[in-house]
């Protein structure tokens, strides 16, 4: 009988781990849609292995015949075009921004980390240089490994199935949401913050990696948005970020009327009253959990 038990509670609780992670994929549906499409809330720290957690997820992606993302990886093109963009014009020395005690922190922080001093990096953009050293910091105290990122895998996956992937960003707004959404003296800024407090970055995205297993994005929307962030991804950001949401709905009715698309984007876009799902809805479209119908 205990034994019994044991099994029972056991099944409720996997039952409701089940529910708990199936809210980072959703069904969307409605709004003369021909065919549902699917979205997926995705985390750069948690590693593929977490996929296994979601209920019907590789069902939901067998059903769709686009894949729809922030930037298609395998678009080299659009890649060769970001590392130009990455490049400060040469009327700019970065060296210029910082006193000489602050360059030099700058310049120990990059070798020791990135493995590069400024002599290599000078003509970088600091925004560039910020999301170098913080990939760096993650992989070091988070195990970040882009290799196994959920964007490269749902990419991949598309492209072995013969499945199209598509940017909804143009490449020049990429390179704007990249290099360009903050003012340079911003960027010169954040550079040095996250090389003076790098446990900012660590514990934020620690916080975030958590609250995303747990499936609660509109948490994670309230944690970029808190006054006691202080990481590089901030209450600044999320203003962008929530003015993106509304353009990238009116951009995805084109997929969406016709069906069959697998949208997977960062779980920071998703959540919260800005959010993209928020938008979803608020255009008219029924936006589910997967695991209330499947």
């Amino acid at each position: 009988m205990r034994r019994l038990l044991l099994i029972i509670l056991l099944f409720a609780v996997n039952s409701q781990l089940a529910l708990v992670h199936s809210q980072v994929l959703y069904k969307i549906s409605g709004n003369s849609a021909k065919a549902p499409s699917y979205i997926f809330a995705t985390n750069k720290i948690v590693g593929v292995e977490f996929l296994d957690s979601v209920p019907n997820l590789l069902h939901c992606f067998s059903q769709c015949s686009v894949v729809l993302t922030e930037f298609a990886m395998q678009d080299y093109e659009a890649l060769a075009t970001l590392r130009v963009a990455a490049l400060l014009p040469d009327s700019i020395r970065l060296d210029r921004y910082y006193t000489d005690e602050e360059y030099h922190q700058i310049d120990e922080a990059m070798q020791l980390t990135v493995g590069m001093g400024m002599d290599k990096l000078c003509r970088m953009k600091p925004s560039y240089l910020t999301a170098m050293y913080r990939d760096q910091l993650l992989h070091q105290w988070l195990d970040y490994d882009d290799q196994r990122s959920m964007e490269a895998f749902f990419q991949a996956l598309a492209a072995d199935k013969g499945i199209p992937v598509r940017a909804i960003d143009g490449i020049g707004e990429t390179m704007y949401m990249i290099f360009d959404r903050e003012p340079f003296h911003w960027q010169c800024k954040e550079l040095l913050q996250i090389i003076e407090y790098p446990e900012r970055e660590v514990r934020q995205e620690r916080t975030l990696a958590e609250m995303y297993r747990m499936g609660r994005l509109t948490d994670i929307s309230y944690q970029v948005l808190s006054p006691d962030n202080k990481s590089t991804q901030s209450y600044s950001d999320y203003q962008i970020y929530a003015a993106r949401n509304k353009e990238w709905a009116k951009r995805l009715r084109e997929y969406l009327v016709t069906g069959g698309a697998f949208i997977s984007l960062d779980a920071v876009y998703l959540g919260g009253e800005k959010g993209l799902l928020a938008e979803l809805r608020s255009a008219g479209y029924r936006v589910r959990p997967v695991n209330r119908f499947h």
